[in-house]
C-alpha cells in the first residue's frame, strides 16, 4: 500500500515560507516513495505567514494596499479574504512587522502600528464584518494605539492634545476618546490569533519579554513597561474593561490589550484557528506519518506554537509526528512530552547561518529523503 504523509510545517522565519517548505519536503518524500500520497498543509500560528496559510487553505484571495510601515513610510501590504467571502484576515507582520525595518531602525519607542489599522479600515469599508487578526511578528510596543488611531480612536495627553506615534508617548496618556471609532467596528467580530499568552506588563509582559528583540535597551524596557501600565489603566477608565492581566494582552507589544478593550476582540490560539481552517483533523485521518516543523525547536515550542498544536491533535489519532527544523534544542524527554516520535535538523554539519537560511529548501528536501529512507528500511521494503 502507498505511504500517506501529511506535511504540516510552519515557516522557518526569515528563511523559507511554510508553503515553499512543504514543496521541498514533498520532493524529499517522493524521491524515496514515488507513489506516496502527500498532503501539504502549510501552517502558521498568528505571526508571519498566517494570511498566506489561511488564504491558501480556504481558496481565498489577497487584497493589496499601500499603508504605513512602523516608521510611517509607505509600504505595500496585503490582507486576506477567506474562501467564505465574509472573513478578512489581517496580520500585523504585513504592515507593522519587524522584517520591515533594518536592524539599526528598530526602536519600539517610536514604532507605530497605524498601518495595521489601515488594513482593518479598508476591509471594513469593503463590507467585511468578521476578522482574524494575527498578532505575531510586530515591531511595535504601542498597545495597538496606532492601529486604533487609524480606526478613529484618539489618544490624548493632559492638555487634550493628540499623542505622537510610538510606545514611549503612552507615558503621557491621560484619556482615550472612542467616540470617533468607526461605526462598522460595533457590527464586527474580531478574533485575535497568537501563540503569545503574556500579560501586558511586568517581568513576563510585552516590554520585558519581547522589547529587546524589537530594539529596546534595558532602560527602554522600563519606560515602555511603565507606558503600557498607564495605557492599561486609561483603557480601563475609557471602556470599563480591565484587560491588562488577561492572557494575550501583551501580544504584539500590547496590541492584544488594546484590541480586546476597544474592539471587543476574542483571543484564541493562532495555530488552532489555522488548523480548523485547513480541516487538519480530517486531513490526517489514515495518515502513516505527519511531518511538522519550524525554524528552531526549543522550549518555546512546548508552549503553543505550531508544532505543539500539531502534536496535540495528532496524539488523539495515534498518527506519529516527525519534526523538521533548522536548529534542534530539545532533549529526548522534551520531545516525548511534546509528542514527537523524532526530530531532525536540516543542517547536515557546520554551516554559516546565512548559508543555511539561503539553502533551507535544498536542505529540507535532502533531510526528508534521508528520513524516508530510514522509514523504508524499518518497514523492510528496501530492495
Amino acid at each position: 500500500m502507498a505511504v500517506k504523509v501529511v506535511l504540516a510545517p510552519d515557516s522557518f522565519k526569515g528563511s523559507i515560507s511554510a508553503r515553499d517548505l512543504c514543496a521541498a519536503l514533498r520532493e524529499g518524500v517522493l524521491e524515496v516513495f514515488p507513489d506516496a500520497e502527500v498532503t501539504e498543509l502549510p501552517l502558521a500560528d498568528g505571526g508571519e505567514g498566517t494570511v498566506e496559510a489561511l488564504v491558501h487553505a480556504t481558496g481565498g484571495r489577497l487584497v493589496e494596499r499601500v499603508v504605513r510601515d512602523p516608521l510611517g513610510r509607505p509600504v505595500r501590504a496585503a490582507y486576506g479574504v477567506l474562501g467564505d467571502g465574509q472573513t478578512a484576515v489581517v496580520e500585523m507582520a504585513q504592515a507593522s512587522g519587524l522584517p520591515l525595518l533594518a536592524s539599526h531602525e528598530r526602536n519600539p519607542l517610536i514604532a507605530d502600528s497605524f498601518g495595521t489599522g489601515q488594513l482593518i479600515r479598508d476591509a471594513l469599508a469593503a463590507g467585511y464584518r468578521r476578522f482574524i487578526i494575527g498578532l505575531g511578528g510586530s515591531a511595535t510596543n504601542d498597545g495597538g494605539a496606532g492601529a486604533l488611531r487609524a480606526l478613529g480612536v484618539r489618544f490624548l495627553d493632559e492638555a487634550g492634545e493628540e499623542l505622537p506615534p510610538g510606545g514611549e508617548a503612552l507615558l503621557r496618556l491621560a484619556r482615550v476618546d472612542v467616540t470617533g471609532l468607526d461605526p462598522a467596528v460595533r457590527a464586527s467580530r474580531f478574533i485575535l490569533a497568537s501563540d503569545v499568552t503574556n500579560p501586558l506588563c511586568g517581568p513576563n509582559g510585552a516590554s520585558a519579554v519581547f522589547g529587546p528583540q524589537k530594539g529596546a535597551t534595558p532602560d527602554m524596557v522600563a519606560w515602555l513597561d511603565a507606558a503600557l501600565l498607564r495605557f492599561g489603566k486609561v483603557l480601563r477608565e475609557a471602556t470599563g474593561l480591565d484587560v491588562a492581566a488577561l492572557p494575550g494582552s501583551g501580544a504584539a507589544g500590547g496590541a492584544g490589550a488594546g484590541f480586546m478593550a476597544v474592539l471587543g476582540a476574542e483571543f484564541r490560539s493562532g495555530i488552532e484557528i489555522v488548523m480548523e481552517a485547513v480541516d487538519f483533523g480530517g486531513k490526517i485521518r489514515g495518515a502513516d506519518w505527519i511531518v511538522t516543523g519550524e525554524g528552531r525547536l526549543d522550549e518555546q515550542t512546548l508552549s503553543g506554537k505550531a508544532v505543539a498544536g500539531v502534536c496535540r491533535l495528532a496524539r488523539t489519532t495515534g498518527v506519529p509526528v516527525i519534526g523538521i527544523c533548522g536548529s534542534l534544542a530539545l532533549s529526548t524527554r522534551q520531545m516525548e512530552e511534546l509528542g514527537l516520535a523524532a526530530a531532525f535538523s536540516i543542517v547536515p554539519g557546520p554551516c554559516p547561518t546565512k548559508e543555511a537560511m539561503k539553502r533551507a529548501g535544498e536542505m529540507a528536501r535532502g533531510t526528508m529523503a534521508r528520513v524516508m529512507r530510514l522509514i523504508r528500511s524499518a518497514k523492510g521494503t528496501d530492495g
